[in-house]
């Protein structure tokens, strides 16, 4: 028995602001009638912040402090236990966006440090690998990535290289991330179990050896970022090493 489930919003560019209401239907194909007990559906806005893996001074506490905060949250029950017919069944739904509290419902937004989505994410499952994370900066980042399976199809996947500066004394540090460079390796639904190569040369005018002093570190780090169709954002970090040989 194949049974699956669609979630449809009306909006078709899916912006929403705060105090609107957020409407569509959850789509349920099934080749064969299917009993089930009861279905309802829940909307999640959250703010994460997210701590490089490397990364010192005197921020770090604050982060690894802050849980991700949750901006909305709302259930509602769809239909209560029974039976779905066979083929299509259409239900349609409605949440007020309407925040906790008096928090604020920020915009969307992916960055180095701090995502803002409102949805959990479809499961997933990619793996792969990086043939080094120590580099000569002459030589090209390496490796491979396999996607063995995604509820949600995948639009981009993309490598996001992250220079990290960090600069201080005694008293603190000052830290700051740039995206120095983002490629492309995949474009669009690829296809599952296939091998997809990493391949990235480091820009010769935004990159040097990493670095560490008294007073002041320069670091890399790489992003593997995996967009998806439904605007979800799945990210992966690792922290280099570049050298000059």
């Amino acid at each position: 028995m194949g049974t699956s489930l669609d979630i449809k919003i009306k909006r078709a560019n899916k912006v929403y602001h705060a105090g609107e209401m957020l409407s569509g239907v959850v789509v349920i194909s099934s080749k064969d009638s299917v009993q089930h007990q009861g279905m309802s559906l829940t909307m999640e806005g959250t703010v994460n912040l997210q701590l490089s893996a490397k990364s010192v001074g005197v921020f770090e506490a604050f982060y690894n402090s802050v849980k991700p905060i949750q901006i909305i949250n709302s259930t509602i029950e769809m239909v209560k236990p029974g039976k779905f017919p066979s083929g299509k069944t259409e239900i349609p739904f409605e949440f007020p966006l309407h925040v906790k509290g008096n928090k604020v419902l920020y915009e969307t937004y992916h960055g180095v440090f701090v995502n803002i989505q409102r949805a959990l994410l479809p499961k997933f499952l990619i793996r792969g690998h990086l043939n080094s994370t120590n580099c000569a900066i002459t030589q090209p980042l390496t490796g491979e990535l396999v996607v063995e399976h995604s509820d949600a199809a995948i639009r981009s996947i993309e490598l996001q290289l992250v220079r990290v500066e960090t600069c201080g004394c005694a008293e603190g540090y000052a830290r700051d991330a740039t995206e120095i460079q983002n490629i492309q390796i995949a474009d669009g639904d690829v296809c599952r179990s296939l091998s997809v190569p990493i391949y990235m040369v480091f820009p010769r005018l935004f990159t040097c050896p990493t670095l560490e002093t008294t007073n002041f570190k320069v670091e890399f780090e790489i992003n593997v970022v995996v967009l998806l169709h439904a605007d979800h954002l799945i990210t992966e970090n690792f922290p280099l090493k570049l050298c000059r040989t």
